[in-house]
């Protein structure tokens, strides 16, 4: 859908809106799945987990289970009638394991009791013998036995080869960027409710409703036509309830149909976080030649991820993870290769950014050791290395790039921003400490917009106007509290240009719109918004037809304006119309469809144009650090982010505020920790520390880029914006990296998390172990 040339505020789009459930969130009364009314038979679910990560289950005696009182029965792998799978992409991902387990927290059976105590209680009783079998529990063991869940990708740019021989200067190195927990503030949780015909209505907090309506109809043997899905908000998802949920539901849903009573399955904490997966961590390997200025003439990139003990999604992931190892940065000759690692660990899943974040980090810490070899600004090498906007221009995987701004972006952050004068400034007061170091860097971002797997880039929306000028919407995207349902609403009042407040915003409900994708991929209001504008400019259209016709005039004298519509010389409200429209038996139902144009990928050639545009940003980062400790502190951040036309500036901004703060505690204090055994020893608030408000800079500025607008057809040309600014914390990192590096430690081997144990040994790497 073109732009139109003028935004009217009647309908909000353009403005900033408060959220849709910003009154029911302050007041408690926003109603997540836990907080649903319970049937009186509600049945509740714990999971009998592995406390191995690999291993043969030789016996299991679930008689101690049985026994207590309240326990209404088990179940087991044997129970599933269909598929044992809850899988995205391959069968490897048994719901509930049978003879081996691997990864410490694999669901081995599920208690099903009269109350949640009691089963979480009965679930210990059970006597499970083990034979254990070796684990590999990280991706740089995996790469050397060889152990992946999914052939390697290798990819050619240009000569390499012949490149790094005649490049003026090499550099090799090695890091590793960490994993991290969704930690959204509503744990996983579905509950099942048995219907009459074979019908199953599961409720669940989840990204991707469809996925689990077909996965739930698999386990059960059924069709999918049996099962309706609704999810009307999520307290939080960051990705992990794109696939993860399918795995409560399908137990849920197959308690309900083994009983015949409604079951509910929701995970504490702990056992949240031991069973789902997380953020993948690589291990990065690299050799770079590169000219005396900086410039980059060839890099040889080895990503390798650890995905644990299924695919999950990470082969998209790690595809992600290619395609944003080049940032902003253009690559004449590469030689990328991605390892999808195989661990007895738990199988890792989508995380916001999806794997982009990772590759980012990777070339980003390239650029920063060419920097310091050379001893110049890394500024000035990022700003070298960017790509050109008609040269240049060709990424690894072949796609042109048509919309760069980052030079605009980067030109004018640094202006705003005074980095060099603080630069200055920074290098005279470490002169004069000794204890605390400060430190600054710049980073940029360049993200692609749209899922990877072609297909996955539709939508569907529905929308109904009754007879009193009321609009009921519903589409396929997911709230997960980062304003989707409100910016589609505004778009679809925009059309009508009425009120905000007569638009009825409902639940995702695959009953309503079928075979939807994942609100994933920062794509929700470009799929979502223009399939909701479809829908309303259907119905706009056979309302302007009957306007003209009743009042024998033509259809270009119509015009939709301020809650009223003018006819020629009359001048009705919206909800006559609509009453006069109804009474003349006008269709004031419709639905709409949107796929994502001009998008194409060759998985054998790793080439194409997988992205429909591109987001980008910059940020800088302002640390000091105790170099006693490693403690530290962000001092101030300076964001400037492309939004295009932004849809709410409001909701945007605080999606940039968010997203940057949670890249900071990736990239500095969520520390996952598995033991020698593949025990997660993180599993919990008091070992797995997530950013808080004190974390946040004392002074924090962030601006939306003014005047931009996507060069693409977008929902009123604006750009997504629920993943890129995640990746502006990379700024945080390499700040951190700027201040304990001295002329004897140059390159302080500091990998991410820079928690402070790991800031105080890369500050000292004489004294590391």
């Amino acid at each position: 859908m073109a732009a139109d040339t003028e935004i009217k505020a009647t309908g909000g789009v353009g403005e900033p809106q408060h959220h849709d459930s910003a009154f029911l969130h302050v007041s408690g009364n926003a109603r997540y799945t836990d907080d649903l009314p319970e049937p009186t038979n509600l049945l509740h679910i714990a999971l009998g987990i592995s406390h191995h990560a690999h291993a043969e289950i030789e016996d299991i005696d679930l008689q101690p289970v049985l026994a207590v009182e309240g326990v209404v029965d088990v179940l087991v792998a044997a129970d599933i009638p269909g598929k044992n799978n809850y899988g995205p992409v391959l069968d490897d991902d048994p719901l509930l394991s049978a003879n081996l387990v691997q990864y410490a927290g694999q669901p081995i059976f599920a208690v099903i009791a009269e109350d949640v105590s009691t089963a979480r209680q009965a679930v210990d009783l059970a006597v499970i013998s083990y034979r254990e079998l070796e684990p590999v529990l990280d991706a740089r063991t995996a790469v050397a036995k060889k152990s992946f869940v999914l052939p390697s990708k290798h990819v050619v740019v240009g000569n390499p080869v012949e490149a790094l021989t005649q490049a003026p200067r090499q550099l090799s190195g090695q890091t590793s960027v960490g994993g991290q927990d969704q930690f959204y503030l509503e744990g996983q949780i579905a509950m099942a409710v048995p219907g009459e015909d074979n019908n199953m209505l599961v409720y669940c907090s989840t990204q991707h409703p469809s996925e689990i309506q077909h996965v739930v109809a698999q386990i059960l043997k059924r069709n999918s036509n049996d099962v309706m899905v609704e999810c009307r908000r999520m307290g939080g998802g960051f990705g992990g309830k794109e696939s993860q949920p399918a795995l409560l539901a399908g137990i849920a849903a197959l308690a309900a149909q083994k009983t015949g009573r409604p079951a509910k399955l929701r995970l504490d904490r702990d056992v949240d976080m031991i069973v789902t997966g997380k953020r993948h961590d690589f291990a990065i390997d690299y050799t770079a030649g590169y000219s005396d200025t900086g410039e980059i003439s060839v890099l040889q990139l080895s990503l390798a991820s650890r995905c644990g003990m299924s695919a999950d999604l990470s082969g998209a992931i790690n595809d992600r993870a290619m395609f944003h190892c080049d940032n902003a940065y253009y690559l004449p000759n590469a030689d990328i290769t991605s390892h999808r690692c195989k661990t007895n660990t738990v199988s890792n899943t989508a995380f916001r950014g999806f794997g982009g974040p990772q590759g980012m980090f990777a070339i980003e810490y390239v650029i920063d050791d060419i920097s310091r070899a050379l001893s110049l600004d890394p500024v000035d090498v990022r700003r070298s290395n960017f790509y050109g906007i008609n040269e240049r221009n060709i990424t690894p995987y072949k796609q042109v790039i048509k919309d760069n701004i980052i030079h605009q972006i980067f030109d004018s952050l640094e202006d705003s921003s005074d980095y060099r004068a603080r630069r200055s400034e920074i290098q005279a007061f470490n002169n004069k400490n000794t204890q605390l170091k400060r430190g600054i860097a710049m980073t940029p971002v360049k993200f692609g917009i749209s899922f990877t797997t072609t297909h996955l880039n539709q939508a569907g929306a529905l929308i109904h106007i009754y007879n009193d000028g009321t609009v009921y919407l519903n589409h396929g995207g997911t709230e997960m509290g980062q304003g989707l349902f409100t910016k589609v609403a505004q778009v679809v009042a925009h059309i009508f240009q009425i009120d905000m407040e007569k638009i009825k915003i409902s639940a995702t409900d695959t009953a309503k719109v079928p075979n939807t994708s994942a609100t994933a991929a920062s794509s929700g209001s470009d799929l979502n918004g223009q399939a909701a504008a479809d829908a309303a400019n259907k119905i706009k259209k056979r309302l302007t037809k009957f306007a003209a016709e009743h009042f024998g005039t033509d259809t270009s004298s119509v015009e939709f304006t301020n809650n009223h519509v003018k006819v020629g010389s009359q001048v009705l409200t919206f909800n006559e119309l609509i009453k006069l429209a109804y009474e003349a038996r006008t269709s004031l139902s419709a639905t709409g469809f949107y796929a994502t144009p001009d998008i194409h990928f060759d998985q054998e050639q790793f080439a194409g144009q997988p992205f429909y545009y591109f987001a980008y940003g910059a940020a800088v980062s302002e640390v000091v650090v105790d170099l006693l400790t490693g403690e530290n502190r962000l001092l101030r951040a300076d964001i400037l982010h492309d939004c295009g036309k932004s849809l709410n500036p409001a909701i945007d901004l605080g999606q940039i505020e968010g997203g940057f703060i949670q890249g900071v505690g990736w990239l500095t204090t969520e520390e996952l920790h598995w033991d020698t055994d593949g025990i997660l020893k993180t599993h919990a608030p008091s070992t797995y520390k997530i950013p808080t408000i004190g974390d946040a800079p004392v002074d924090f500025r962030v601006n939306i880029l003014e005047s931009a607008e996507n060069q693409q057809e977008t929902i009123y040309r604006s750009k997504a914006v629920g993943e890129p600014p995640l990746m502006l914390a990379l700024s945080t990192f390499f700040a951190l990296r700027d201040a304990i590096a001295t002329p004897a430690n140059t390159h302080p081997p500091l990998a991410a998390p820079a928690t402070p144990e790991a800031i105080l040994t890369a500050s000292r790497p004489e004294a590391a172990p």
